[in-house]
């Protein structure tokens, strides 16, 4: 009897033994995958700049606050041993300090290093960060990622369309992505595609793509004229999914590229990534001469005419809300946010002195010390201060707002507070920081009602989906700015020329994929 209690007593251990042995087996299977990556569009055209606050990074497990697809439950999350590092997005804005951009990659690269071994790295960046006296910042930082990490680890980087893709960059990522949509309301699904893509090499073992096919295609266009909710941007858009669903074709993409940085990696790129050299060959160039042969087809999303041509066509108007986009300030596209040029025309015109006159909601104009005086007066009060053009003052100086407090309100990260003042029959949003009017709740959280306000005046380029559905018309109002949208105005001195549309006279330029090699190849 003692005998075969020993022997059972051996049995279980040996039995828990293994499945401990099978287990350990099982997690050392699954792939170590680091997350890294810094995200903003940068104007050079604004004398803005960006500093490491604007990033708001967020650094280990808070990094999964900004992934869906990778929470506790998610499948995604189960099948890899994540290591979030670093990763920050900031508003868009000006160019990013140099001091700012070492600081945040020293960062980033002292924890990839302190975290190491890595089966691969999720690379999320936007794609259009300027650095002062610094070219191709997402190319520099890659690179010296492969310093830390080696070549042979597996990288994935999503981008935003409206970022670029240098040599560099294509060079030391093996897969690459990019939103399919303008407005990126697929995001998200984009980043989750980066990071679907990243596991199933590493869990299939093909590793690396044996072909990255880069096409640079001369064209440089703002975002207002290439969304994807008209043509031709539309069913150019349509196609990529028709390369990229291909067998022995991973993914593919295009990049429309920033328009409001004077760099030579400024404009548009094709990219195929896979292992059968024909169909990423013929998708790539298929989709780089589909983009050139629709170039003179593009237009604005919505009609575009100057303010004063705006402001005749919204008092005229019966529907509500009229919606004017001032756009060459456009703190989403990398404007400065504090030009006063729009809002000191209309506090100029007599149709909004009256009571009995038009409604109109402008949002938003930054300045910090009329917030700070708004507070210690409080709501209903009385108050004479200046906001704006403390960072663009070239086309108009600070404004003096004189008018009555209607709300106060702790703002986000962005704003911080914000405060309506009602000036005439203008309800003018100041902010502590510049902020971006998206939702219908930015306004009603405010006490505004931009459903029933004749006119909403945003400083946005195309609507945003909830803006969108919400207008009752629309124009987009040619003004001036850190974004200017009239490309001619900028004065480009660096991009590679000749560059549609302004050198119109362009000949068929050469849309022959060329070869990227592989990270692990010198």
């Amino acid at each position: 009897m003692r005998q075969f209690f020993a022997y059972a007593i051996l049995l279980l251990i040996c039995a828990t033994s293994c499945k401990d042995d099978q287990a350990s087996k099982i997690n050392k299977q699954l792939p170590r995958i680091g997350i890294a990556g810094l995200g903003i569009e940068s104007s050079t055209f604004s004398p803005a700049l960006s500093t490491e606050e604007a990033f708001h990074a967020k650094v280990g497990d808070s990094v999964f606050s900004r992934y869906p697809f990778l929470q506790p439950d998610s499948l995604n999350r189960k099948r890899a041993e994540w290591v979030p590092t670093l990763v920050g997005k900031s508003l868009p804005g000006g160019t990013v300090t140099r001091e700012a951009y070492e600081s945040l990659v020293t960062k980033s690269l002292k924890l990839l290093e302190e975290n190491k071994p890595y089966d691969g790295l999720f690379f999320d960046i936007h794609g259009a960060m300027s650095v002062v006296g610094l070219d191709d910042p997402e190319g520099d930082f890659i690179a010296r990622i492969r310093k830390v990490l080696g070549n042979d680890i597996l990288i994935s980087t999503s981008m935003d369309l409206h970022g670029n893709v240098s040599e560099r960059l294509a060079k030391h990522t093996d897969l690459i992505t990019c939103y399919r949509m303008a407005p990126h309301e697929d995001a998200i699904e984009s980043k989750k595609r980066a990071v679907t893509n990243l596991i199933d090499r590493l869990e299939n073992g093909k590793g690396k793509p044996a072909f990255k096919a880069w096409v640079p295609v001369p064209i440089l266009l703002p975002g207002e004229k290439t969304s994807t909710r008209i043509e031709p941007g539309k069913s150019l858009y349509a196609k990529v999914p028709t390369v990229a669903d291909q067998d022995g074709v991973i993914d593919a993409a295009i990049w429309i590229g920033y328009a409001w940085a004077d760099e030579p990696r400024n404009h548009a790129v094709v990219m195929v990534t896979g292992d059968d050299k024909e169909k990423v060959a013929e998708g790539a160039e298929k989709l780089a001469q589909s983009f050139w042969d629709v170039r003179n087809e593009f237009e604005f999303v919505a009609p575009t005419t100057t303010l004063d041509e705006s402001l005749k066509l919204a008092l005229a108007s019966n529907k509500k809300p009229y919606m004017i986009s001032d756009m060459g300030d456009n703190p989403t596209a990398g404007g400065a946010g504090d030009v006063t040029w729009t809002l000191k025309q209309l506090l100029a015109r007599p149709e909004f002195a009256s009571k009995n006159g038009k409604s109109l909601i402008y949002a938003s104009i930054p300045g910090p010390e009329f917030v700070t005086k708004a507070k210690e007066i409080g709501v209903g009060g009385k108050i004479k201060a200046k906001a704006g053009a403390a960072v663009d003052d070239r086309f108009s100086g600070p404004l003096l707002l004189e008018g009555t407090i209607t709300a106060i309100k702790e703002g986000d990260v962005n704003a911080e507070i914000e405060v309506v003042v009602k000036v005439g029959n203008i309800d003018v949003i100041v902010t502590k920081k510049r902020k971006p009017y998206h939702h219908l709740s930015d306004f009603t959280n405010l006490g505004l009602d931009p459903k029933n306000a004749d006119i909403v005046v945003v400083k946005i380029g195309y609507l945003v989906p909830e803006l969108y559905d919400m207008r009752g018309d629309w124009t987009m109002a040619l003004t001036p700015g850190g974004v200017d949208q009239d490309l001619n105005r900028l004065g480009y001195k660096r991009i590679k020329r000749p560059m549609f549309p302004l050198d119109s006279l362009m000949t068929q330029p050469d849309l022959t994929p060329r070869w990227i090699p592989a990270s692990d190849v010198n």
